[in-house]
Order: structure tokens, then sequence, then C-alpha cells
């Protein structure tokens, strides 16, 4: 991995951390932050995450979904379920209201 990668890691996780307990960001709102505008790169910093306090679980896709590979393991059963314990609603299985729990770092 190149250090310009892990920079962009870095600044990614840096950012998930600010996210609110019971609060989700998209991997799209994340990457406009940081200037990079590529969700992508955003979404495989969340799935090589390695750390358990980087609460990469608050993180969903732009339409609320959770993460089919979730990062530490148990799938988007494991990341739904985190959510749920932080008071995070679902509009059905797999999509987290948006208009109700999306983060916007001011």
């Amino acid at each position: 991995m190149t250090n310009q990668k892990l920079k962009l890691f870095d600044r990614v996780y840096e950012t998930v951390k600010k996210i609110p307990e019971g609060k989700v960001m998209t991997y799209g709102q994340i990457a406009e932050i940081l200037g990079t505008h590529d969700a992508r790169k955003v979404g495989w910093a969340m799935h090589g995450n390695k750390d358990p306090r980087i609460p990469c679980h608050r993180v969903v896709n732009r339409k609320g979904a959770v993460a089919v590979n979730y990062a530490f393991g148990g799938g988007w059963k494991e990341q739904k379920m985190r959510l749920l314990s932080e008071g995070v609603k679902f509009k059905d299985e797999m999509h987290v209201d948006l208009k109700k729990y999306l983060w916007q770092i001011r």
C-alpha cells in the first residue's frame, strides 16, 4: 500500500471517529469532506479497518444501506446490530432512515 493511500485511510478514520453515537455518514460524504470524491476509497478504508475504536459501523452507502461485507465480521447483520444498539432505526432490513440519522459535519 502506498504512503498516499495510508495517509488517506488515516484521514478517513479521523473523520469517522467524529460521527456521534446514533448517527451515520455516507461513504460519499466522507470522500467529499476529504476532497477525494471517490467513495470507493472510503469503503476500502472501512473494509481494511482493524481498530475496534473506529466506529466504522456508522458509515453506510448513499442509500443508507449497511455494508454486505462489514469489517469486523458477521456481515451486514453485525453492522446493523451495532447501529440498533445506538438507537438507529431502519426503514427496512438493510436501510437506515437517512432523513433522521444522517450526520453533517459542521
